[in-house]
C-alpha cells in the first residue's frame, strides 16, 4: 500500500467544503479552446520533474493574484503567470497548484466561493468545473492549501523538498522553510518549454491564423487610412472579432522614420508623405503568442512610392527567404544570424551604401550592425520572447572555434535547433537618424557613403518576421499573413473595389 498522501483527493482530511448549495449560483459557458482536448498540464508537470531529476518532492506554484492599481479600486488587467499556465492550463486569477512527484498528483486550488464577488464580477471556478476543464488529478478550494502543505511536510518534508520559482513564492505553512528549494525550478521549466508539444504548436498556429487575418485587414484598408492609430485600431478589432482579445505584445504601427525605432509604440502620428509602414503585431491565443512583422507601402496603389523603399524591402526579403531556408534540426541559429548579416552587406554594397571594402572586411568591422542592430530571432511560446534552456542567440567566447560575427559570437558549442522548437526569423534594415549621426564619429565611417544614406533616412526601416517551426527534416512556416508581392496585390485589389 502507498504511503499516506495528504494531497490525495480521497483523503477525508483534505475534502473541500460542501458546494451543493452554491451550484445554482455558478452559471458559466465554457467553450473548449483546443477542439475539446484539455491542455496537457500533467504531461508538462512530468516533463519538469524529469528535468529536475527527482522522483520525490513537491512543486508549488502561485498563479497571478487579482491586483488593484495603486490608490484605486480598479483591477490591473489580468495576465496569468506563464510558468503557472504551463503546469495547469488555467487562465483564472487567485489560483495555486501543487504537483506531488512521488504520487504523480497534480492538484489545483481555486478561490473559495465569495457571494459578493459572484454578484459584482461573476462566480469563480468551482472544483467540479476545474476537474471538467483542466488536466488535473484533484481540485480543491484555497482554504485547504495550508493544511495540505503542512500535512505533506509532516509526511515527506523531512526527506524531500518543496520546489518553488522564487524565494518569495513560499507556500502557506506553519513551517518548512528549510525544505524550500528555489534554485532549480526556473531552469527546469525553461528547458521544458523550449521544445513544444503538439498542443502548443497548434495554439501558436491558431494565434498566427488570427494575426494573418488582422494583417490582411490592414492591407485591405491601408489605402483609406490617414494615420498610425487607424492601423493599430483595425488590427486589434480584427483580433478581438476572431477570438483573440489579448495581444502577445504591444502593437507597433510605425510609419516613415518611426520604423527605425525598433519598439515604437506611440502609434499616433499621421502618415503625411511617408513611404511605408512597419507593422509588428501578433495575436495571442489561449496564452500562446504569435510574432509577425510586415512592411508595406502607404496608399492605395500597391506600389512602392520611392526607389529607396523598394530597394530596402527587396534586400530584407532576400535576407529572410535565405535564412528561413537554412532552418532545420542541428543548425546553430547564430550561423543563420551571421548569414543574414552577410546578405545585408552584399545588398548594401550593391546599393552603394557601403562604398568601400569587401564583404569580409565590412563583416569584421561589424559595420552592418549600424543597419541591422538586433538579433535575427528568438523562441516563441507562452511568451513572445519565450524561455528555453539557452537563447537561440546564446554563445560562448571560448574554444578554438570562437569567431566574431556581426551581432553575435558563435562557436560549435552554441545550442543547435531541435525539432519542435518555434523561432522567429526577423531580419531588418534600418536608417536611424541618431545612430547614423553617431556612426560618423566611429572607425566604420570610412566604409559608409553618408550622402547616399541621407536619401534612405525617410524609409525609416524595413522588417519582415515569420514564426518558424523546426520539423524533423526542415521547417514549417506557421505565419499566414501575406507579404511581398502578395501583400501589394491585396492593396491594389482593395483599392479597386
Amino acid at each position: 500500500m502507498d504511503a499516506f498522501n495528504p494531497l490525495h483527493p480521497t483523503n477525508p482530511a483534505s475534502a473541500g467544503p460542501p458546494v451543493e448549495m452554491l451550484q445554482n449560483l455558478h452559471i458559466s459557458l465554457t467553450i473548449p479552446a483546443h477542439g475539446g482536448n484539455k491542455y496537457p498540464a500533467k504531461q508538462h508537470a512530468r516533463k519538469v520533474a524529469s528535468k529536475l531529476g527527482i522522483s520525490h518532492g513537491l512543486i508549488y506554484l502561485i498563479g497571478k493574484p487579482t491586483v488593484l492599481f495603486d490608490d484605486s479600486d480598479q483591477a490591473v488587467v489580468f495576465r496569468q503567470r506563464r510558468y503557472f499556465y504551463y503546469l495547469s492550463g488555467v487562465d483564472n486569477p487567485d489560483c495555486h497548484l501543487t504537483y506531488d512527484v512521488r504520487f504523480d498528483l497534480l492538484t489545483l486550488y481555486v478561490p473559495d466561493f465569495d457571494l459578493r464577488q459572484a454578484v459584482w464580477m461573476g462566480p469563480t471556478l468551482t472544483t467540479e468545473e476545474a476537474m471538467e476543464r483542466f488536466d488535473i488529478d484533484s481540485a480543491k478550494y484555497v482554504s485547504h492549501l495550508s493544511f495540505d502543505i503542512d500535512a505533506w511536510l509532516q509526511d515527506q518534508g523531512r526527506k524531500h523538498q518543496i520546489y518553488i520559482l522564487h524565494p518569495d513564492h513560499r507556500p502557506p505553512s506553519k513551517g518548512g522553510d528549510q525544505q524550500l528549494e528555489s534554485e532549480s525550478l526556473v531552469s527546469a521549466m525553461n528547458t521544458s518549454r523550449g521544445v513544444k508539444d503538439a498542443t502548443e504548436i497548434e495554439l501558436i498556429r491558431r494565434a498566427n491564423i488570427v494575426s494573418g487575418l488582422a494583417h490582411t485587414a490592414v492591407l485591405e484598408g491601408i489605402g483609406k487610412m490617414t494615420g498610425e492609430s487607424e492601423i493599430a485600431g483595425l488590427f486589434l478589432e480584427t483580433c478581438i472579432t476572431h477570438g483573440s482579445p489579448e495581444q502577445a505584445y504591444g502593437i507597433i504601427a510605425a510609419s516613415g522614420e518611426n520604423a527605425s525605432v525598433l519598439h515604437y509604440m506611440k502609434n499616433d502620428e499621421p502618415f503625411g508623405s511617408r513611404p511605408l509602414v512597419c507593422l509588428d503585431a501578433g495575436a495571442e491565443f489561449s496564452c500562446y503568442a504569435s510574432d509577425v512583422t510586415r512592411t508595406f507601402p502607404i496608399g492605395s496603389t500597391g506600389n512602392w512610392p520611392t526607389l529607396e523603399s523598394r530597394n530596402i524591402y527587396r534586400a530584407v526579403e532576400r535576407m529572410q527567404e535565405e535564412c528561413i531556408q537554412m532552418i532545420k534540426p542541428g543548425v546553430r541559429f547564430g550561423d543563420v544570424h551571421a548569414h543574414a548579416h552577410r546578405v545585408a552587406i552584399e545588398e548594401l554594397l550593391k546599393l552603394g551604401i557601403f562604398h568601400t571594402g569587401s564583404v569580409e572586411e565590412i563583416q569584421q568591422a561589424r559595420a552592418s550592425v549600424l543597419f541591422f542592430p538586433h538579433g535575427l530571432g528568438h523562441h516563441v511560446g507562452l511568451e513572445v520572447h519565450d524561455v528555453s534552456e539557452k537563447s537561440v542567440m546564446a554563445y560562448e567566447e571560448t574554444g578554438p572555434e570562437f569567431k566574431l560575427v556581426p551581432g553575435v559570437a558563435t562557436t560549435l558549442s552554441t545550442v543547435p535547433l531541435e525539432e519542435n522548437m518555434i523561432v522567429t526569423v526577423e531580419p531588418g534594415i534600418y536608417f536611424n537618424r541618431l545612430a547614423i549621426e553617431n556612426a560618423r564619429k566611429l572607425p566604420i565611417a570610412r566604409l559608409i557613403n553618408f550622402s547616399l544614406v541621407e536619401k534612405y533616412i525617410p524609409v525609416g526601416g524595413v522588417r519582415i518576421e515569420d514564426d518558424i517551426l523546426v520539423t524533423a527534416d526542415g521547417y514549417e512556416n506557421l505565419t499566414t499573413a501575406p507579404k511581398g508581392d502578395k501583400a501589394l496585390e491585396i492593396i491594389r485589389n482593395s483599392s479597386s473595389r
